[in-house]
């Protein structure tokens, strides 16, 4: 059996829930399906000690401030879990869960949605999966040929399970620091290894800084005046409670990213070895989007060009959460609110004119 509704939201994290509520206020007949068991997105899956780089008020989703979280300026990934499961409670969002989305097709004027619990036709759908599910590894000679142990930042938990081992950290934005901070502070043996050297932002710049920087650069390119080159112009490092104190005790030392890994560790391009037994990959993801291969709207570097959050192959679907290229800031918790008022409003317009 196929089910109807208006729009289909896929992915019940932060920006699914946000766009869930704009939706809401428009009267929209919507259902969110979500690949997860429980709530949280992939803020449940993050290693123990990470925090948001904003207090919880500069962190919150529309409609609903995060609260504050008792001896702690900066909430940790906990405290989000539940603040995103008190959220899709209190505004009665209507999330399925587990449901996982293979495929959006277009079938006549609506769009269907095939996933492992039935069928959806919609109208409109709304594409919120995250980058999480798609880490990137970069391709590093000698990487199949290593015994030790290799993950990703979606692996790493804490420096427990590094104890007694010499460890590489490979990645100089926020996921290496922090991981670099927590595997150093705990006296593990490491060596941090980065392509450029790393760029710290200044210690009074959090996330809030980060969303008006990010705010502020799309508006230069959509007015046409001078990039101003949004975050990435203050640095590629938020100097978070943990990281300022690895750096200041001389600890967030980074070395040149090695050549190739050998059978025992890394080798560097004049020769130079290290004995290794694990490498965590803090090298990025990649959207994950290959529910919408069938619509064939892939552009440069996996992106699907977009118009705001609308795909500009396909009036019918909006992306959301996935990075600047899907609204200033939208990968963030304090980001995504705009963009998701945007994409609800236009799905409410495109309706509303289909209904004439």
């Amino acid at each position: 059996m196929t089910r109807t509704a208006d729009v289909v939201v896929i992915g019940g994290g932060q920006a699914g829930l946000a766009v869930g509520y704009h939706l809401r206020r428009q009267k929209l007949d919507f259902v969110i399906l979500d690949a997860q068991s429980t709530p949280g997105g992939a803020w449940r899956h993050t290693w123990d000690s990470l925090h948001l780089f904003s207090p919880a008020a500069f962190s919150s989703l529309p409609g609903r401030l995060m609260p504050a979280q008792s001896g702690e300026d900066y909430p940790d990934a906990g405290h989000v879990v539940d603040y995103l499961a008190d959220y899709e409670q209190r505004y009665d969002l209507p999330v399925q869960r587990p449901v996982r989305v293979s495929a959006v097709r277009p079938e006549g004027e609506r769009l269907r949605v095939e996933a492992d619990a039935g069928t959806w036709s919609a109208r409109a759908v709304v594409s919120a999966t995250g980058t999480w599910w798609r880490p990137f590894l970069p391709a590093v000679a000698g990487r199949e040929v290593f015994t030790g142990r290799q993950l990703h930042t979606v692996g790493y938990r804490s420096p427990a399970d590094f104890a007694g081992q010499r460890v590489v950290v490979v990645g100089g934005g926020n996921s290496g620091a922090q991981i670099t901070a927590d595997l150093a502070l705990a006296g593990v043996e490491l060596t941090w290894v980065t392509q450029r050297p790393p760029r710290f932002l200044a210690d009074d710049i959090d996330g809030r800084a980060l969303f008006d920087a990010a705010t502020a650069r799309r508006r230069a390119l959509d007015a046409g005046t001078a990039d101003t080159g949004g975050v990435a112009s203050l640095g590629d490092i938020v100097a978070v409670p943990p990281v300022r104190e690895a750096r200041d005790a001389g600890l967030l030392k980074a070395s040149p990213m090695f050549a190739r890994l050998t059978a025992d560790g890394v080798e560097w391009a004049d020769g130079t070895r290290a004995e290794v037994d694990a490498v965590i990959w803090c090298t990025g993801f990649r959207p994950a989007l290959s529910h919408l291969a069938p619509l064939g709207l892939r552009g440069a570097r996996g992106h699907i060009p977009t118009v705001g959050t609308r795909a500009a192959g396909e009036t019918r679907l909006h992306l959301l959460g996935y990075g600047d290229w899907t609204g200033p800031a939208s990968a963030t918790l304090i980001g995504v609110g705009r963009p998701a008022r945007d994409a609800a409003r236009e799905i409410s317009a495109l309706l509303s004119t289909e209904a004439r």
